[in-house]
């Protein structure tokens, strides 16, 4: 049986909402306490559990507030969960955010540097696949100028391409391939497809249903923070 690359058990996230007063509510809460800070816990994904298999493919699928981005982030570890255990086996790709891991002063080419850093590569490693990293991105001259200057189209082919080169046991991806033309989104899903058949495990966010099928094998329901379905397309 091929071994598990991702374990959730019970993740769950709350954050705190704090309404804060001003002016001369702020100032009456000195003296009564009905005018001072009131705080609020909000449970954005509640009790999820799942597991994904080397070359496994996960949908998460939901409406917009149900918690899909939250529980990828916590799968990245950009969040930290309340409570719950989350265990990750190899590298662990996350395409959640156009931008995110570059420096918007930086150029292309020092950005490649930078966000493959991120994912544990040596500058040797990465001198290793820069062509192919600018060749993938179709970003041409652009490598040379600071990505503060791209589209958002030009930031996810650079974020795309980085991922995909890094050779990720699993790769998350939040809905970015959305942006982009046609030709290259062609790219990136015949890509994705062959990292899948060479055993990579994917986790998608998706509102398109066919999309869903078209990649992942199985299907996570979100609503309001808490898992309602888990089966097979």
């Amino acid at each position: 049986m091929s071994r598990v690359v991702i374990k959730a058990e019970n993740l769950t996230k709350q954050f705190v909402l704090r309404h804060n007063r001003g002016g001369l509510k702020k100032f009456l809460g000195l003296f009564d306490a009905q005018y001072r800070e009131r705080a609020e816990t909000f449970t954005a994904v509640s009790d999820v559990s799942f597991s994904l298999h080397k070359g496994d493919s996960l949908a998460l699928v939901g409406h917009n507030g149900s918690g899909k981005s939250t529980l990828l982030q916590l799968v990245s570890r950009i969040l930290v969960p309340t409570s719950g255990r989350l265990t990750t086996v190899g590298r662990v790709a996350p395409l959640i955010e156009i931008g995110v891991g570059f420096h918007p002063e930086l150029t292309g080419e020092e950005n490649i540097y930078l966000n493959a850093s991120l994912f544990g590569l040596s500058n040797k490693e990465v001198r290793s696949r820069f062509n192919d990293i600018v060749d993938f991105s179709d970003l041409g001259d652009f490598i040379d100028i600071p990505v503060k200057n791209y589209s958002s189209g030009m930031y996810m082919r650079l974020g795309f391409s980085v991922a995909v080169h890094v050779e990720p046991q699993v790769l998350l991806a939040d809905e970015v391939l959305a942006v982009g033309d046609e030709a290259f989104k062609h790219k990136c899903h015949e890509r994705i497809r062959t990292m899948q058949d060479d055993g990579m495990a994917l986790i998608l966010v998706t509102h398109a249903v066919e999309e869903g099928k078209e990649f992942c094998q199985r299907y996570l329901t979100l609503e309001h923070g808490r898992m309602t379905e888990h089966g097979y397309y």
